[in-house]
This record gives structure tokens, C-alpha cells and sequence, in this order.
């Protein structure tokens, strides 16, 4: 009888734990991408390695928000191969120049394909009030830096000077894939 009862709770739990979960694809994905707030690692160059598309070293953004920008960039390169990253960093380290620390940043972690070079990252920091966007020189032909600085003045600033970070990014970042496709 012990036996019996064994078999039947073993295929009880076999049966009701295997079965797949209906996941609704309208709905915005409940695991958010893995996100580890850690202070990154300056090792030898005082450059952070990135370690996904939305690198929030300040700490502005939700889990929610990180997860939405994620999925923007993520299924903009599915798309076109353009890789995009976002960076929110509290101090430049040794460097006194916000600009070149951006654009060394973007070429120590390679954002964009080496061959077409199409690459763009979004460095700002909100303790220092800098922000700059570094575009890899296949992008550079499609994504001036006339047209980033614009995207930078129009949309992003006049969000940040509300506090609203997230919204500044987001119809940054959406702006500028527009003008990319």
C-alpha cells in the first residue's frame, strides 16, 4: 500500500510539474533582464566594463524602466544589427574630460559590430549634469553629431531638467533609432 501511494504521489508530481507555463506575448515580460547594481571594476583602464545595454551605475532607473529600455535596444539590433548602450556613471574616474571618457568608454567595450562599426552609446552622468552621445563611424555617417547633439538639446536635456531620466533616455533613444532605420 506505502508503495502504491509512492507511485501515484510521484506521478502526481511529475505530471503537475512539468507542465509549461502560457506566457501572454502582449504583455510586457514579468523577468526583467538580470540586473547587478555592483560598482563596476576600473581594473587598469578606469573604464567599467559593460555588462548589458543599460549600465545604470547611478542608480536612476526602476527595474521596470531598465527592462523597457532593454527591449527597445534589443529589438532595434534583432532588426537592423545597430547595437546601442546606455550608461549612467556618478564620476569619470581620472579623467577630466566627460567627452573623450565617453567615447574611450564606447571603444573599450567594443558597442557595435567591429566590421561596421555601428555602434552608439549613451554616457550621462546626473551628479555631474554631462551627458554625450558617442557614435561608432559607421553610424557617424547616419547619426551626425549635429543630429545627436539636437537629440540631445530638443529631447533628452528638457526631460532631465524635470527630473524625469528615464523619459529623457527613452524618447532619446527612440528619436535616434528613427532617424537610424
Amino acid at each position: 500500500m506505502k508503495l502504491i501511494f509512492q507511485i501515484i504521489l510521484l506521478a502526481f508530481l511529475t505530471i503537475y510539474g512539468c507542465k509549461s507555463k502560457h506566457v501572454n506575448e502582449s504583455e510586457p515580460r514579468s523577468e526583467a533582464p538580470k540586473v547587478e547594481f555592483t560598482e563596476f571594476d576600473l581594473g587598469e583602464s578606469d573604464l567599467p566594463k559593460l555588462k548589458r545595454e543599460v549600465n545604470d551605475y547611478e542608480f536612476i532607473f526602476t527595474p521596470e524602466q531598465l527592462e523597457k529600455l532593454t527591449l527597445i535596444i534589443r529589438d532595434f539590433e534583432k532588426e537592423t544589427t545597430n547595437q546601442i548602450a546606455v550608461v549612467s556613471i556618478d564620476s569619470i574616474g581620472k579623467y577630466t574630460d566627460f567627452d573623450q571618457f565617453a567615447i574611450d568608454l564606447s571603444n573599450y567595450n567594443g558597442v557595435g559590430q567591429k566590421e561596421k562599426d555601428n555602434g552608439l552609446t549613451i554616457v550621462f552622468s546626473k551628479n555631474l549634469k554631462k551627458i554625450r552621445i558617442s557614435t561608432g563611424y559607421g553610424t557617424e555617417k547616419i547619426l551626425t553629431d549635429e543630429i545627436c547633439k539636437n537629440v540631445i538639446d530638443r529631447t533628452i536635456i528638457p526631460e532631465f531638467k524635470n527630473g524625469e531620466y528615464y523619459n529623457g533616455i527613452e524618447k532619446g533613444i527612440t528619436e535616434l533609432i528613427a532617424k537610424w532605420k
